[in-house]
């Protein structure tokens, strides 16, 4: 059980917070106190932050205004977020699968009922709002700069933090893998200057699986983007890929597929933050 103090101060004495049915207040105390551990500030910092933050957390709880299958999703997007932040908080048993030239570094692990997962670590030049606000904000776009994805395309979105995406990935060279597409529920929360983006595989009425697509499925996924600890204006990112890409492919392939391609993302990303500080560098006549 949870100590008296902290739910006191992730706001379960709030009107909102009393409203919540008994599961989904658990669920809320749940995800406050694991994005708490892994987001890692010290307990001062955490309890004078929390009252202001409390209300974006919990938006997407509330049961009022959502029909069914909106609390669905919702639902969801919670579990992966948690399931994710629990893989990522188990510091132990991590194998190294990849280290680059420039110290990226991808781990994997193989873990009862979900399988390899995959764990990547970097360091990025940029502040985690920026970040946030190309791969959230500006998620559509990203086929634009990254070259393993085809299209992304917005199916739903459900209050502010919640959205259900299709994404179409690029076969690999060679054709060695094929093209998927995905149907995925995504979770954006903040705790403080860390940003969360978690998500998992679901089904939508207006994506059904296509002729001549493989439909895999993913999750959890977690991207978390966190002030470095020596330069608050720098991130350190990681990002845990859980993926099945269905058919017929030897595992050896698939691991040095899915650590390939998060090393690739990393260097993508970068070019992609590097060419927006320059367009808004560039001169206006």
């Amino acid at each position: 059980m949870l100590p008296a103090t902290f739910k006191l101060c992730a706001g379960i004495s709030y009107r909102h917070m009393r409203n919540m049915t008994g599961l989904r207040k658990n669920a809320m105390v749940a995800i406050h106190h694991e994005l708490y551990k892994l987001a890692g500030p010290g307990p001062s910092n955490w309890i004078s932050q929390v009252h202001r933050r409390n209300s974006l957390l919990s938006s997407q709880i509330k049961e009022e205004g959502y029909n069914e299958e909106e609390m669905s999703y919702l639902k969801q997007g919670e579990d992966a977020l948690q399931k994710a932040i629990r893989i990522l908080s188990e510091q132990d048993g991590w194998t190294t699968e990849t280290v680059a030239a420039n110290g990226d570094k991808v781990l994997s692990k193989v873990l009862p009922h979900v399988g390899k997962v995959f764990k990547l670590e970097v360091m990025l030049e940029q502040h985690p709002d920026d970040l946030y606000k190309e791969l959230v904000g500006n998620m559509e776009q990203m086929g634009e700069w990254n070259p393993n994805v085809k299209e992304v395309k917005i199916l739903q979105k459900i209050g502010q933090d919640t959205m259900i995406t299709h994404e179409v990935s690029a076969e690999t060279p060679g054709n060695v893998v094929g093209p998927r597409d995905f149907v995925s529920v995504r979770c954006a929360k903040r705790r403080g200057s860390t940003c969360f983006l978690a998500g998992m595989s679901t089904q939508h009425p207006k994506m059904p699986e296509q002729r001549g697509v493989v439909r895999a499925e993913n999750g959890p996924t977690c991207i978390v983007m966190k002030p470095c600890a020596e330069d608050p204006n720098k991130t350190k990112f990681t990002w845990l890929l859980s993926i099945d890409l269905k058919g017929w492919i030897p595992k050896t392939i698939i691991n040095k597929v899915l650590a390939q391609t998060q090393v690739d993302f990393a260097s993508h990303l970068r070019k992609r933050m590097a060419n927006n500080v320059s367009v808004e560098m560039s001169p206006t006549w």
